[in-house]
């Protein structure tokens, strides 16, 4: 049976539903592929800021604008902006604080600038030969961010022994291999002429 990929995986997961209203309130008519992703990475926020909200609520012991328990002197002390990096380019969120600073995120850990996935890429493209270079290049050109050679790195050099075990790795002594030759021509069926693809005698499997 054929391994299932992490991308099969993926697609085979339940995913949760979402409110009709929700929708309605996000679409109000035809949208470009650029509106969806904004209309993607605008929600994205709201409940990454939504989930760390939770999680100062469950440090400080009490919900937003719930009575504080007594003999509790920490509370909330606002938000600071951070940029975190995401699979889908950069993202910029709003972290809540608290006023002694014992909060530690869960979510996105203090002094993390990448979210889950953003890392995932990196090392794939590394695994796959690419350069420090190369890969700075591609980011740039395919989400927009910019990196710095030291910023891969760093993320390399996290998993390096993984990394050199992938590469390493011992290979199949057999890997089958399936060859498709066909000549393109023009043909008339059913009084239309259109292309047909008719196999070639290098047709091998």
């Amino acid at each position: 049976m054929p391994r299932k990929t992490k991308t099969s995986q993926a697609a085979d997961r339940a995913l949760p539903s979402i409110p009709e209203d929700l929708i309605a309130h996000l679409v109000k008519g035809p949208m470009t592929a650029e509106a969806v992703e904004e209309a993607s990475m605008a929600f994205k926020k709201a409940l990454i800021e939504r989930a760390l909200g939770a999680e100062l609520g469950h440090h400080l012991g009490y919900a937003p604008g719930a009575e504080r328990p007594a003999g509790t002197a920490n509370q909330r002390n606002g938000k600071s902006a951070k940029t975190v990096l995401t699979k889908d380019g950069p993202l910029r969120v709003d972290i809540p604080r608290d006023r002694d600073g014992s909060f530690e995120p869960i979510l996105i850990p203090k002094h993390e600038r990448r979210f889950t996935g953003f890392d995932d890429k990196i090392i794939a493209m590394y695994a796959r030969g690419m350069t420090v270079r190369e890969i700075q290049a591609f980011l740039a050109e395919q989400y927009g961010t910019e990196v710095s050679p030291e910023f891969i790195s760093s993320v390399t050099d996290a998993v390096m022994d993984e990394v050199i075990a992938w590469q390493a790795r011992p290979l199949e002594a057999m890997y089958p291999v399936v060859f498709f030759d066909a000549l393109r021509v023009k043909m008339r069926e059913d009084g239309v002429v259109r292309n047909k693809a008719v196999p070639g005698p290098g047709c091998v499997a």
